[in-house]
């Protein structure tokens, strides 16, 4: 009789997890499209099955086994004595109308559109600068989302969620960092979520933002933040500073040092700065984001040409390429850092 060893063991159960690795997202989007976290909350934090499957409009058997898979992943609490499911902060995570929401993020990449491409990752890796979204859709991640509104909607959605949530931290840990600063444009700023976020925060800012046209045509008006459309390969908008997040990771090098040259013009010499919010990746080092951190990293990979999340050496190496005299890295325990880049 074959004797497996420990690590054998170990390796034969793992690879299960993988096997049906899509399963927690698609469950999850299901869990979300059927509000189940919200109609708890509405019940007052704790609801019977017979009356969760009525308020979701859900078969109570299927209900029963969705509900049996979230619970054992850690989104709900089933009380024994009562045999009532109440949230937790994991479902927190997902409410509808929650402030730092994951819903609508989760949405964006679970959508059809962004996991298409997956399926032609393969075909990206065979390719230097292939695209495995092309490959899935004729076309790139951006001249899609031009030609079909909804898609577009929903990957604006998304990344407003992911806005809020951001500018929330950085408030918390780094607020700091937009002191003493008048005007300030947010460079591929999408609906404008994130410049909304931090004029509420921080009212002396003139905010500006800006995106292509079809992004900002769609954005929600208001008197606090002025949109302008244009392309940031050719042109950004001039202010005190210049705020770019979680765009500088959709292109390459060369594409990066052209966008920054631009930001870099847009801001006064003496007194700018460029505020970037994007991931660092310190290569044999590991924390709590790490496996996020990477797995972003195949998430841009799979729906981008050239783009990646970089190192502290492939920042430095695009920065002083942009032409900025200096820079500082600040950690502030999120999955993402801020850079501060000084003409």
């Amino acid at each position: 009789m074959e004797v497996k060893s420990i690590k054998q063991e170990k390796a034969e159960v793992e690879i299960w997890q993988y096997v049906f690795g899509f399963t927690p997202m698609a469950v999850l989007k299901c869990a979300i499209q059927l509000e189940i976290a919200d109609a708890v909350e509405s019940h007052g934090g704790a609801v019977s099955q017979p009356d969760l499957a009525s308020a979701v409009a859900c078969s109570p058997s299927a209900l029963g086994r969705i509900m049996r898979y979230l619970t054992h992943r850690g989104f709900f609490e089933l009380n024994q004595s009562t045999n009532q499911y109440s949230n937790t902060p994991l479902s927190r995570q997902i409410l509808k109308n929650g402030a730092k929401s994951f819903a609508p993020f989760l949405l964006m990449e679970a959508s059809q559109a962004m996991l298409a491409p997956w399926h032609k990752l393969s075909e990206r890796a065979a390719l230097e600068g292939g695209s495995a979204f092309e490959a899935a859709h004729g076309e790139d991640i951006w001249e899609f989302g031009s030609q079909n509104p909804a898609q577009s909607k929903i990957f604006n959605d998304g990344m407003a969620s992911h806005a809020r949530r951001a500018v929330s931290e950085i408030m918390e840990r780094y607020g700091e960092v937009f002191g003493g600063i008048g005007s300030l444009v947010d460079v591929g700023g999408g609906d404008g979520t994130a410049m909304r976020c931090i004029v509420e925060a921080c009212p002396w800012i003139r905010g500006i933002n800006f995106d292509l046209p079809h992004v900002v045509s769609a954005a929600p008006r208001g008197q606090d933040v002025e949109h302008v459309a244009g392309d940031m390969f050719k042109h950004v908008p001039r202010a005190d500073a210049a705020f770019i997040m979680w765009v500088l990771h959709d292109w390459s090098d060369e594409e990066c040092v052209k966008i920054l040259e631009k930001c870099r013009e847009a801001v006064p010499k003496e007194t700018g700065k460029v505020i970037i919010a994007e991931l660092v990746i310190v290569e044999g080092e590991e924390d709590k984001y790490t496996d996020a951190r990477l797995a972003l990293d195949m998430a841009i990979m799979v729906h981008t040409h050239k783009g990646k999340e970089r190192t502290n050496e492939e920042w430095d190496l695009v920065i002083k390429g942009a032409g900025f005299s200096s820079y500082t890295v600040k950690d502030i325990g999120s999955i993402f850092s801020i850079i501060e880049a000084y003409p």
